[in-house]
């Protein structure tokens, strides 16, 4: 790969994996316009683990304290401080992880048509201003039911169609049950770490067996900037998001579907 295919896709990828504009369908589309040839499972791999370090770095000390007290909730058999939002996140993965196993043939074939990813970005898009608008905002992370995992874990379920933004969708029905701006997007990026390690773990397993060469200068690359370019979008997206809302976003995505329309139509 070429120095400048590598830093523009990692720095997409960094960017738009915790944005609710689709990492996936930036990655598929940006060498489909740009006459690029395809970057590779091991590449999308490798920035996919940049955009896994940046979250679990910047997450560190809350993991932490997630992780012990869910290892103590297991001992004690009862809720113990940050137990109920690890179990939350585990819970709302499920869902994604089994439609990853029974839909990933179809969502990495038929589902990456451009059309798809237009009309996905666009319907995508009005639901999250929808939300953003009518979602009430008054209850964080912490107050999470069963059943508001659930839905929220179903949600992300369905950003395996290309275009919808698995931060899109989770923040989408986050605001849906009432959780702040702020709220949705950290349970969404919480939400992430598991999901990233499954999708990642499963396509490194399939990478074995490849006699194909690899390019370690390309995926360390793409691991560094990918990781710093998610990392600062973390932080600025959680600190100014109550502040700009979801308009710039759903904006976005209706420019950008109507662009694909008109190019591909």
């Amino acid at each position: 790969m070429e120095s400048i295919h590598i830093l523009a896709l990692a720095i997409l990828q960094g960017l738009t994996e915790f944005l609710p504009i689709s990492s996936s369908a930036h990655l598929i589309l940006l060498p489909t316009l740009a006459g690029w040839p395809d970057q590779g499972i091991a590449f999308d791999v490798a920035l996919h683990l940049g955009t896994l370090i940046a979250v679990i770095a910047y997450f560190r000390i809350t993991l932490v304290k997630m992780i012990r007290d869910w290892l103590q909730s297991i001992i004690s058999r009862q809720l113990v401080g940050e137990s109920r939002l690890a179990w939350a996140v585990l819970f709302g993965t499920i869902p994604v992880g089994l439609a990853g196993l029974a839909l990933k043939e179809m969502a990495e074939e038929a589902l990456r048509s451009p059309l798809i990813i237009a009309w996905s970005t666009i319907v995508f898009g009005l639901l999250l201003g929808y939300a953003d608008i009518r979602g009430k905002q008054h209850r964080d992370e912490h107050t999470l039911t069963w059943r508001d995992v659930l839905f929220i874990g179903l949600a992300q379920a369905i950003a395996l169609i290309p275009g919808t933004s698995r931060s899109g969708i989770t923040m989408t029905a986050g605001l849906m049950i009432g959780l702040t701006r702020e709220s949705a997007a950290r349970f969404s990026f919480l939400l992430a770490i598991p999901v990233i390690i499954l999708a990642g773990g499963l396509e490194t397993f399939n990478l074995f067996g490849r006699i194909d060469p690899v390019d370690w200068k390309a995926l360390i690359l793409g691991v560094l900037v990918s990781a710093l370019c998610a990392y600062i979008c973390i932080h600025y997206l959680l600190k100014f998001l109550q502040y700009i809302g979801m308009l710039p976003f759903v904006i976005y995505r209706l420019v950008l579907g109507s662009f694909l329309f008109l190019w591909f139509l």
